[in-house]
């Protein structure tokens, strides 16, 4: 089968299409046939090195799919048949024409959607959905600050907290995304390139700050996330886009507000951990994609890039022009 592929860390011209072995589904696993896949910042990362996949994880890239269920291994418990339209998070190995997928991860197509639709699905609003629900423990009118607003995660998460009847703010890069991220149901953008976000927060909740941060820069920004963190609040880091220094003193001020701070990565938790986010997310969530539902979720496709042109897609992200998810379509 065809799969991206890199032989060292480095830059988007490193990567290529490879043939390599087709894998096999072992026990309790689904071979599903990919019709597109969606990129996510953990790929340029493992491509430059800096992110290796878990043990026992295919260290092709590509950490979510959208495609057939194509066979099944020894012990699945019959939920799945050759044929149905699936899609799913993975710990690697999405950006090839074959997956294996343990079953439990699987998350049935609504009828009315495509693959390409399907693939910007399951990264971002898995992610978006765990850190809201399982570590934020949001609550109806909370306000939630989210960083890089128009990305993949972040338009997930604005209308994830919308449905759950709390208030998204955003911060973005330009003028551009503010008005992509108003268009998804943002309360309030603020471009943290010419304006003090913090300041524009406290402003937008009459001095009271927001009771969660969703936080993928980190280092760079802890300064004015406390400025803006609710007493009581909780900042979620997942991820470090500025590095994860820390120059000052971070825990009095930390512990002056009685706040939180929280950690998560999807991608390193193991089996157990993570089946029970599909599953919760098939039943309580994925009901809203399909058409005639309020409110109807929607995942935002940026572009649409061959297999072959891997490498333009790479570029493209790490240049932050993308507005939602860069999805790569199989040959």
């Amino acid at each position: 089968m065809l799969a991206a592929y890199f032989d060292c860390p480095g830059g988007p011209e490193n990567l290529y299409v490879k043939e390599v072995m087709k894998p096999h589904p072992g026990e309790g696993e689904v071979l599903v046939k990919v019709s597109a896949s969606a990129l996510n910042r953990a790929d340029l990362l493992q491509r430059r090195g800096k992110y290796p996949p878990p043990k026992g994880a295919s260290d092709i890239l590509g950490l979510e799919a959208a495609g057939s269920v194509a066979g099944l291994g020894p012990g699945c418990k019959g939920r799945w048949k050759t044929g149905d339209a699936v899609m799913a998070l993975l710990s690697g190995g999405g950006q090839a024409e074959y997956v294996t997928v343990p079953e439990g991860y699987l998350m049935p197509i609504p009828n009315d959607m495509t693959f390409t639709q399907a693939a910007a699905i399951p990264e971002a609003w898995l992610t978006a959905f765990q850190l809201l629900h399982f570590v934020g423990k949001i609550q109806k009118g909370e306000r939630v600050l989210i960083h890089a607003g128009a990305s993949g995660v972040g338009m997930a998460a604005i209308q994830l907290v919308r449905l759950a009847k709390a208030i998204p703010i955003v911060t973005v890069g330009t003028q551009e995304k503010l008005k992509a991220t108003a268009n998804a149901g943002a309360a309030a953008g603020f471009n943290y390139k010419n304006e003090d976000f913090s300041e524009k927060v406290l402003a937008f909740t009459q001095g009271s700050g927001v009771d969660i941060i969703l936080d993928c820069v980190g280092g760079s920004y802890w300064e004015k996330n406390l400025n803006c963190l609710s007493t009581d609040g909780r900042w979620i880091i997942y991820g470090l886009l500025s590095g994860g220094e820390v120059h000052g003193d971070l825990l009095t001020r930390l512990l002056s507000k009685r706040a939180s701070i929280h950690t998560s990565l999807l991608r390193s938790r193991d089996k157990e951990a993570s089946n029970g986010y599909p599953r919760s997310f098939t039943e309580n969530v994925l009901p809203y994609f399909s058409g005639g539902t309020s409110p109807h979720l929607q995942p935002l496709v940026d572009s649409v890039y061959p297999l072959h042109e891997i490498a333009e897609a790479h570029r493209i992200m790490e240049e932050n022009k993308n507005i939602g998810k860069i999805v790569i379509e199989m040959p």
